[in-house]
């Protein structure tokens, strides 16, 4: 299927002609696998181009977080890095300092060459590998520079030189000397010269756990010019995702923290500011989409939303008073993101006003679909619905078409039920998908090679709310919670529970 036919016969014509959802090509831009938010689509469109805001309401399962995800896909990568920046005169005040992506790649590969060469022990010059302590100077053998003994001959690797033959006090001082400084007698960095195109250069070797690493003129060059620049954190990085979805988030994990030091950034002991900063999703999000689901959760935490909004930055503190990372601050750190929320209308009013208002000045409200009218053409939305669903979860069969009209069956029987709309399929498409994945664990339970209509007619079996399972069992909820209830439960005069049979029969019609 190239592209949408643009008449419904034409359509209803190309869902007859298919047998299976492998032959439905699915659509490149995330945007267009959005079933039935026509408006909803065309506004995340606006808002990915202009960097506008939105508001999605409605219930759960129509797509709320998949269009604020495919919004994201229409965004440009980011371009900056933003970092946490030593301040030497006041290192509880760090300074922030924003990379732009070309420099911060370049000053990675710098940073990756700096870090040299990494070798094998045994391809190092002997004398290199012996006073690293990587190789036995009495049999020759390899081992971990951590063993103060050759694990094959077992003399000691650091100390023949004291505790070797010729020297009557050796296995006296060399053993005293073991003891007592271990293996400080050792060295971690080696530097000599080595020969390479005709000239001589020098050349240094360091211990880099069970590796040696090589570092040579341009690596320490390198490696010079990088300790001139400020200690910095990366809290931002320039390789990162442009899409931080945010959920019933605590403060910290919004906003930002420091982290707590038990010797309050001791130089010697502790760990600096600086290194102790956290970005908040605030700040994860800038250049890209924070998607807060059920915004109204937030409570009072939207009014730190808004002005990160606002003011396109936001400091990051710590929200600890007891820990040390309370005396910690960074300010203007940037955060310029695109906000996409999303709340059930019932919801609505308790999201606080100054943020709606700032939404709507700079966005778009948006009350989503939760049905379309049934007809050829939305018939096919169905069909690319079932095979998504079937793509995303990867692990059962592509489903035939009759198994294709179960599902668009069922969606017009819940459009009616649940939302009392005559000729028209829901868009609740969550629970719909439940009943994909369903019938295809039944199809592969029975090593069937597509999902059939029989597979989607046992999963709805399947998949039905316990509500409808307590109501076929029981006659109501009320009637099943005073059977199931215990004895104690009765005694602590639990609200379903009633003493009068004829109070607590709720089998007439209007209960359950």
């Amino acid at each position: 299927m190239a592209s949408t036919p643009s008449t419904g016969k034409e359509v209803s014509a190309s869902l007859r002609d298919m047998s299976t959802t492998e032959e439905i090509e699915l659509p490149p831009d995330p945007l267009e696998r959005v079933v039935g938010q026509d408006e909803a689509v065309a506004l995340a469109r606006i808002a990915a181009v202009q960097r506008r805001n939105l508001l999605l309401v409605g219930p759960p399962g129509i797509g709320k977080s998949m269009i604020a995800r495919a919004l994201s896909l229409h965004l440009p990568m980011p371009k900056q890095e933003v970092r946490v920046v030593h301040n030497p005169e006041h290192p509880e005040r760090p300074t922030v300092e924003v990379k732009g992506g070309k420099d911060a790649e370049t000053e990675k590969v710098s940073r990756e060459y700096a870090g040299g060469e990494i070798i094998d022990p045994s391809e190092a010059p002997i004398t290199v590998a012996e006073r690293l302590g990587y190789r036995c100077r009495s049999c020759g053998a390899y081992s971990s520079p951590k063993e103060m003994y050759c694990p094959k001959c077992q003399k000691s690797k650091l100390f023949n030189n004291i505790s070797g033959q010729g020297n009557p006090f050796g296995d006296i001082f060399g053993n005293l000397f073991e003891m007592t400084m271990g293996q400080s007698l050792g060295t971690d960095r080696v530097t000599t010269t080595r020969k390479r195109f005709d000239k001589e250069e020098v050349v240094v070797y360091e211990r880099f756990g069970e590796v040696i690493r090589v570092l040579d003129q341009k690596a320490l060059e390198k490696r010079r010019e990088m300790e001139k620049q400020s200690p910095h954190k990366v809290i931002v990085p320039y390789r990162r995702n442009n899409f931080v979805m945010v959920t019933g988030a605590s403060e910290t994990e919004l906003l930002g923290d420091v982290r707590h030091d038990p010797y309050g950034g001791h130089a010697q002991l502790g760990t600096q500011p600086y290194e102790r900063v956290i970005a908040g999703a605030v700040h994860e999000a800038h250049e890209g989409v924070l998607y807060i689901d059920e915004i109204q959760h937030l409570g009072d935490l939207q009014r730190f939303i808004l002005t990160a909004m606002q003011d396109r930055m936001f400091p990051i503190e710590g929200h600890n008073p007891q820990s040390a990372g309370a005396s910690v601050r960074v300010d203007n750190v940037p955060c310029d993101f695109i906000l996409v929320a999303s709340c059930n209308i019932q919801d609505l009013q308790r999201i606080i006003a100054p943020l709606r208002s700032r939404i709507a000045g700079d966005g778009y409200e948006v009350l989503l679909e939760t049905t379309m009218k049934d007809t050829p053409e939305n018939r096919l939305k169905i069909a690319q619905f079932v095979a998504q669903e079937i793509q995303k979860d990867a692990k059962i069969p592509h489903a035939t078409i009759g198994a294709v009209n179960e599902i668009i069956k069922e969606a017009g029987r819940r459009a009616k039920s649940i939302d009392n709309k005559e000729g028209a399929l829901t868009l609740r498409l969550r629970e719909l998908g439940g009943v994909i994945r369903a019938a295809g664990d039944v199809a592969v339970l029975e090593n069937s090679r597509y999902i059939e209509g029989d597979h989607i007619r046992a999963a709805l079996r399947k998949t039905r709310p316990v509500e409808e399972q307590i109501r076929d069992r029981y006659g109501n909820f009320f009637r099943a919670v005073n059977e199931e209830m215990t004895a104690s439960q009765r005694q602590t005069g639990n609200e379903y529970w009633y003493e009068s049979e004829t109070v607590h029969d709720h089998s007439k019609p209007g209960y359950g």
